[in-house]
């Protein structure tokens, strides 16, 4: 991402989310860092300035389940669809992406790392992509959802070597069922490299995920959704989530694929720096009720809900500020707590949060101002870099 280099940028007349607290006052940026945050009348000079208008100045979000949006899908692999995606959600706050893939064959995937690994080295003039999310094709069978079974396999470490070798550094976070032949070795070898594992679309007993998470998982996808659920005398996969504090749990919080009680019980059972809100968006994210794919499977969308023909949710049309207002709307958790579920905990599991996640000194201008009803956008900045204004 090309930083405003030389240049300053001053926001103010805002209400601030900080690491610690909520203020009203101004930020400051130059060369792309955050490199005051004033809570008082100082009105420093700067080569830009934004009037804040009293509307919310957050981090940005980081969205680590996301499919598409706005007509386009990661899996076409090429910078058009790349760029369409990217922009689409800048408009809804996000700052920072994984582009996630679907179950499909190897080349297909293959073309997948290709043109992430290529956008990335150039301007990327939107949200920032932050690397690959494998979401398949080592899945279960039995809690397949959305994925296409035509391409289901068991872990293959000799892809994954290829891959993090040909494109070192781009595959950021895996899904996979614990419970398949290999699993827990592929954890080991990806945990060895810091690259993220998750369950998901998974059988796992309770005792399952106990051993993938002393081999080295710490995510769990699209919580609830496609995984073995909880039971009073084998508490399952969700179990394992809501209990092992070692795990990060992603949340769609649309209204539904989890319900308002759900997510309270979520959000209790983790630390308050183990929920992630996603979207699962697809590429109907933005676009009108119809006819979609996903995979190669048709999606119908209707009223805003993306299913397969037989009735299985297919990821979602959701964006990272309707989330947003969606827990504030429909949760007791507060303005700080969201957006540390939308900004500051991706960031930390990503490993990133030095650079970005929160508003601090010294951090990237990853920052997004929201109307005081959490309704939209009016800008979004990347690295200081403005790449939406709403008209």
């Amino acid at each position: 991402m090309e930083q405003q280099q030389g240049r300053s940028l001053l926001i103010n007349h805002v209400k601030m989310v900080l690491e610690d607290r909520i203020a009203e006052g101004s930020i400051l940026v130059k060369d792309g860092i955050i490199a005051q945050i004033i809570e008082d009348s100082e009105q420093p000079e700067a080569d830009h300035i934004v009037d804040g208008q009293g509307k919310w100045l957050l981090p940005g979000f980081i969205d680590v389940h996301v499919h598409g949006g706005f007509g386009g899908d990661f899996m076409d692999a090429n910078a058009e669809s790349y760029n369409t995606i990217t922009k689409f959600h800048a408009s809804q706050g996000t700052t920072g992406m994984l582009a996630t893939t679907v179950t499909a064959s190897q080349e297909a995937l293959e073309t997948v790392f290709q043109a992430t690994s290529q956008y990335m080295k150039n301007d990327m003039p939107y949200t920032a992509l932050l690397g690959v999310h494998l979401e398949g094709p080592f899945l279960s069978i039995k809690w397949i959802g959305a994925q296409n079974p035509a391409f289901l396999s068991p872990p293959r470490l000799d892809w994954l070597q290829d891959w993090t070798e040909r494109y070192p550094g781009i595959l950021k976070l895996l899904t996979l069922a614990p419970e398949t032949e290999g699993a827990i070795e592929a954890i080991k070898w990806l945990a060895d490299r810091n690259i993220v594992v998750a369950c998901g679309h998974t059988d796992a007993t309770y005792d399952v995920m106990k051993e993938a998470v002393e081999a080295g998982l710490t995510h769990a996808v699209h919580t609830y959704n496609a995984m073995r659920p909880l039971h009073h005398r084998e508490p399952g996969t969700v179990g394992a989530v809501l209990t092992d504090d070692r795990i990060y749990a992603e949340l769609i919080a649309d209204g539904h694929h989890v319900s308002p009680g759900a997510i309270k019980l979520l959000a209790s059972s983790k630390p308050a720096d183990k929920l992630i809100l996603i979207t699962d968006a697809i590429s109907a994210a933005g676009r009108p009720d119809g006819l979609y794919d996903l995979g190669g499977l048709p999606v119908i969308v209707q009223d805003g809900v993306a299913r397969l023909h037989e009735g299985n949710l297919a990821g979602s049309s959701l964006t990272m500020i309707n989330a947003f207002r969606y827990m504030l709307e429909h949760t007791h958790y507060n303005v700080m707590d969201i957006s540390r579920y939308a900004s500051g905990n991706p960031a930390k599991q990503l490993g990133i949060f030095e650079h970005t996640g929160s508003i601090a000194l010294g951090k990237q201008a990853d920052l997004v101002l929201a109307e005081p009803d959490f309704s939209s956008v009016s800008h979004t900045w990347v690295h200081g870099k403005q790449v939406y204004e709403a008209k």
